[in-house]
């Protein structure tokens, strides 16, 4: 598929819009020109915060992606239909922020990280640029809704090509095991698509920084 416009995007069908289409109009998306639906983000299903945009305004989108990056909200585009073209999430729009991209790629993950006793991993801290401070703020400031008052965080690897995001169970109040994949799937939401998260217990690997 050569290189196309938002409008020209728009154009084709739902059904018909496979990966080379999404990753085209994500990197149209960064450069175009939009307006907002209205002034105040409004809660998807999802119970998210978005704020609701049209292609083909006069705002550049960079503009909104660098107010939105440091407020924890995502986009939903051209809303006014029965199914949006594309919804943002959080960590999508940081992103693009730091990476001048909403989807970075990355390699495919060979193996869920389930660690063993006695398994030696690769640990560290989060930097500054995996994870901004503000972006930081962002997830503090949720789980701080969430009674979660000093979340700590660690990244961990194999072979120091793939690394997970692990949050400390103990300090997320210790949820039972039947709530840690939603409650990774709700972080992922503040997270860029090609980062991965695990929740680890410190009884299993020490070394975990405050958030």
């Amino acid at each position: 598929m050569a290189l196309d416009t938002i409008p020209t995007l728009l154009k084709v069908k739902l059904q018909d819009r496979d990966p080379d289409w999404e990753v085209q109009f994500l990197t149209a998306l960064c450069h175009e020109r939009v307006s907002l639906v209205q002034d105040q983000p409004v809660q998807g299903p999802d119970s998210w915060p978005y704020m609701m945009i049209r292609t083909g305004g006069e705002e550049p989108m960079l503009n909104l992606v660098r107010w939105a990056s440091t407020r924890g909200i995502g986009f939903v585009v051209n809303p006014d239909q029965a199914m949006p073209d594309y919804v943002l999430s959080y960590g999508m729009v940081w992103n693009c922020r730091e990476r001048g991209e909403f989807l970075t790629p990355a390699p495919e993950k060979t193996s869920e990280l389930i660690i063993r006793d006695g398994e030696q991993l690769f640990a560290g801290p989060p930097s500054t640029t995996y994870l901004p401070e503000d972006v930081r703020q962002v997830l503090r400031d949720f789980l701080r809704r969430q009674r979660v008052q000093a979340p700590r965080v660690l990244m961990l690897s194999r072979d120091e090509k793939d690394w997970d995001l692990a949050f400390s169970i103990e300090s997320l109040n210790s949820p039972p095991a039947t709530e840690h994949a939603g409650i990774a799937e709700a972080m992922s939401w503040f997270l860029p698509a090609h980062y991965s998260v695990a929740l680890v217990s410190e009884r299993v690997v020490p070394g975990f920084v405050a958030l």
